[in-house]
C-alpha cells in the first residue's frame, strides 16, 4: 500500500481515503437487513438529543424532537389502518416537517410518494393516479392544486397541513394530540432494507413522469455513501435549497447529515440574493448545488459578505468546467465534489479528485463493481448501435456513448441496484438485453457520456425524449400534450435547444395550428398547466409538421436549426421573462440571448 501510494498524486490519495470511508460506512447495511433509517434516527436521538438536526425559517427539529415528530406520523399512519405497502402522497414545500413525515410513515411500512410542488391539473393528477394513494398530505398553500387536479381515483383522503381548507381534515392538529413516545416492537411491522419506502418521480427518458421505487436499503446506502465520500462530521451543517421532492434534496442530503449527527439548513427554494446571507446566518460548512445556480451566483453582483463563510465543500451535479474554477475562486470554496446518480438506481459516480467538469472516476480496484460501460449510440433511432453479431459496440476513449450500468440484485450493493418503477413495463423498457453476451442485461441511463484516458467520465447530453433545464428533467411528451390541448393546435413537437452558455437545454415547441395562433392565449394556457421550467422558452410556428416513416415527428432538423431566425423562414418567438410576452426573434434578439444578456 505504501509503495503504491508513492505513485499517486495527492488528490488521488485523498480520493482513495474518501472511497474507503464510503465502503466502510456502507458495508454493515447488508448485514443488518432490519435496520432501516427511521430506526437509525431513533438511535441518533438518544445519542445527540437536543443537538440541531433540521433547521429552517418555518420550524426546527433537534434529533430528539425529530424522532418525536416521526413517532407521531407513525402512530397517525397506524391509526388510519395503513398496512405495509399502502401509499401516502406528500405535497409540501421544503421544510423540516417534510423529512419527519416520510420517515414516520415509512417506519411502519407505508410508502410515501413525493409529489412535485410545481405540478397542477392533469400533470399532478397523473402522478397521484400512478400510485393510487390511500391518503394525501397537502400543505395548505398547495390545497388548490389538489382541488384542481384531474384525478381518476377519488378514494384518496386528503389531509391539510396548515390552515383549514373546506372539506378537509387538519393533520397537524391531529398529530399534536398523538403520543410522541417511541413505538414499541408490537406497533412496528416487520420491515427490511428490501422493502419500498418511497416513490420518487422521474421522467426517465420517455413519456410522462414515472414513480421510481426507492427501498429502505438504497436510502441507507445513499446516506452513508454520501457521508463517507464527503467525510461529514457531527459539527457540519449542510445548506440545502434543492427541491425535497427530488432524491438529492429530500432524501440524500438530510439522510447523510442525520446518519453523521450533522444538521441541514433548509430553504424553500434557491435565491441568488439570499444564498450567502443564509449560509452565513446558519453557519453552514457545506452546500448542495445544481450547476445552474452556481452560474447564477457567479454572474451576480458581488456581495460584501460572500466570502465570510465557513464552507469547506460544495457538492452537487451539473457544474460545468467553465463555471467550476470561477465559482471556487470568487467565493473561496476550497473543494468541489461533483457526482452523478440515478433515482431509479443502477449507477452512481463521484468526482472525488476535483477534476473540473468531470462527473466521476471509479478507482481501478472498484471498477468491476461500479464502473459503467459506454456504448455507441445512434441519435436517429434512439438506440445503441449493434455490430454484425447483434451486440453493442463499446466506445473508444473520448467517444460519446450511452452509459449502461450492470443489472444487480445483490442486497449488499443496494445503492447501485436498479429498482425500477411502479410500472413493470416501464422498468423493462429501461433495460437493455443481449448487450455483450446472449442473455445479459444492463440498465440504460439515458445519458450520453465520454471517458477520457485518465478514467474520468464527462456528461455529454440526455438521449431520447427528455432534456434537462433549470436542474429538472423535462419530458417532451408531457409538454407536447399540454401544448396540443389548446384549441386550434393540430400538432406540437417539443425538443430541447442549446442557449448560449446556459446549462442543459431550453424547451422549444414547434406548432402547427388550424388558423392564426393567439400567442397570449398560448402563453396563459401553458402557465396554467406546466411548471415554469417545463414551459417552452421558444415557439416556432410551422406551416406543416414533418413526420418520419414510422409516423414519428421529425425533430433532428428542428433541433439543428434551434431558434436561429436565419436558419428558417418560420416565425419564431421567445418567451421573454422581462416583458412577459412571446416576442418575435430577430437577429439582434438572437444575439442578445446567446450572449447571456437576457436572464432566462
Amino acid at each position: 500500500m505504501n509503495a503504491a501510494a508513492k505513485t499517486l498524486e495527492p488528490g488521488d490519495v485523498s480520493a482513495a481515503k474518501d472511497w474507503l470511508r464510503a465502503l466502510q460506512r456502507t458495508a454493515p447495511i447488508g448485514r443488518n437487513p432490519g435496520r432501516i433509517l427511521p430506526l437509525v434516527v431513533a438511535e441518533l436521538a438518544a445519542r445527540y438529543g437536543d443537538a440541531p438536526a433540521l433547521v429552517s425559517e418555518q420550524e426546527s427539529f433537534s434529533f430528539h424532537s425529530l424522532a418525536e415528530r416521526m413517532n407521531q406520523y407513525s402512530r397517525w399512519a397506524l391509526q388510519q389502518g395503513l398496512r405495509k405497502g399502502d401509499v401516502v402522497a406528500l405535497l409540501m414545500p421544503n421544510r423540516p416537517e417534510y423529512v419527519a413525515a416520510w420517515l414516520g410513515i415509512s417506519a411502519v411500512g407505508g410508502v410515501v410518494a413525493l409529489l412535485n410542488t410545481n405540478l397542477a391539473g392533469r400533470s399532478l393528477g397523473h402522478c397521484i393516479d400512478a400510485v393510487r394513494p390511500r391518503h394525501l398530505i397537502v400543505a395548505a398553500e398547495h390545497a388548490q392544486q389538489v382541488i384542481g387536479a384531474q384525478l381518476s381515483d377519488t378514494d384518496s383522503k386528503v389531509w391539510i397541513h396548515g390552515t383549514t381548507a373546506a372539506g378537509f381534515s387538519r393533520i397537524d392538529n391531529l398529530l399534536d394530540d398523538i403520543s410522541s413516545e417511541d413505538l414499541c416492537s408490537a406497533e412496528r411491522p416487520a420491515l427490511s432494507i428490501d422493502d419500498i419506502a418511497l416513490y420518487i418521480y422521474t421522467s426517465g427518458t420517455t413519456g410522462l413522469p414515472k414513480a421510481a421505487n426507492v427501498s429502505h436499503g438504497r436510502i441507507l446506502q445513499w446516506a452513508n455513501w454520501f457521508a463517507g465520500m464527503l467525510d461529514i462530521q457531527s459539527d457540519d451543517r449542510i445548506y440545502n435549497c434543492l427541491p425535497m421532492y427530488h432524491s438529492i434534496g429530500g432524501v440524500l442530503v438530510p439522510g447523510a447529515a442525520l446518519v453523521s449527527g450533522a444538521s441541514v439548513a433548509i430553504r424553500e427554494s434557491f435565491s441568488a440574493g439570499r444564498f450567502w446571507d443564509d449560509v452565513i446566518r446558519w453557519d453552514c460548512t457545506m452546500v448542495q448545488y445544481i450547476g445552474e445556480f452556481c452560474r447564477y451566483l457567479l454572474n451576480s453582483r458581488e456581495k460584501p459578505n460572500e466570502r465570510n463563510h465557513r464552507i469547506r465543500v460544495a457538492c452537487g451535479n451539473g457544474l460545468s468546467a467553465d463555471v467550476w474554477k470561477g465559482f471556487s475562486q470568487r467565493f473561496h470554496v476550497p473543494r468541489i465534489v461533483e457526482f452523478y446518480a440515478s433515482t431509479e438506481g443502477g449507477l452512481s459516480l463521484f468526482n472525488a479528485e476535483g477534476e473540473p467538469g468531470a462527473i466521476g472516476r471509479v478507482p481501478a480496484y472498484l471498477a468491476h463493481r461500479y464502473s459503467p460501460v459506454l456504448v455507441q449510440f445512434d441519435p436517429e433511432t434512439g438506440e445503441p448501435i449493434r455490430d454484425r453479431n447483434g451486440f453493442c459496440v463499446p466506445c473508444e476513449i473520448d467517444e460519446p456513448g450511452e452509459a449502461l450500468a450492470r443489472l444487480r440484485a445483490d442486497s449488499s450493493q443496494a445503492g447501485s441496484r436498479f429498482e425500477g418503477y411502479t410500472d413493470p413495463a416501464a422498468s423493462e423498457k429501461k433495460l437493455l438485453r443481449n448487450v455483450f453476451l446472449p442473455g445479459d442485461a444492463w440498465v440504460r441511463t439515458g445519458d450520453l457520456m465520454r471517458r477520457d484516458r485518465r478514467g474520468f467520465f464527462f456528461f455529454v447530453d440526455r438521449v431520447g425524449e427528455t432534456f434537462r433545464w433549470k436542474g429538472e428533467n423535462v419530458a417532451t411528451t408531457e409538454v407536447a400534450q399540454a401544448v396540443a390541448s389548446l384549441p386550434g393546435v393540430l400538432h406540437a413537437v417539443v425538443y430541447g435547444v442549446k442557449v448560449g452558455a446556459a446549462e442543459g437545454r431550453a424547451g422549444m415547441a414547434a406548432i402547427e395550428s388550424e388558423s392564426s395562433l393567439e400567442l397570449d392565449a398560448l402563453r396563459r394556457h401553458l402557465a396554467g398547466c406546466l411548471p415554469p421550467y417545463a414551459r417552452p422558452l421558444f415557439v416556432r410556428l410551422l406551416p406543416r409538421c414533418e413526420v418520419t416513416g414510422t409516423l414519428k415527428y421529425s425533430k433532428s432538423e428542428l433541433m439543428r436549426q434551434g431558434f436561429n431566425p436565419e436558419l428558417s423562414s418560420d416565425a419564431i418567438y421567445f418567451d421573454n421573462p422581462e416583458t412577459q410576452t412571446l416576442q418575435p426573434v430577430d437577429r439582434a434578439l438572437f444575439d442578445r440571448i446567446q450572449a447571456g444578456q437576457i436572464r432566462l
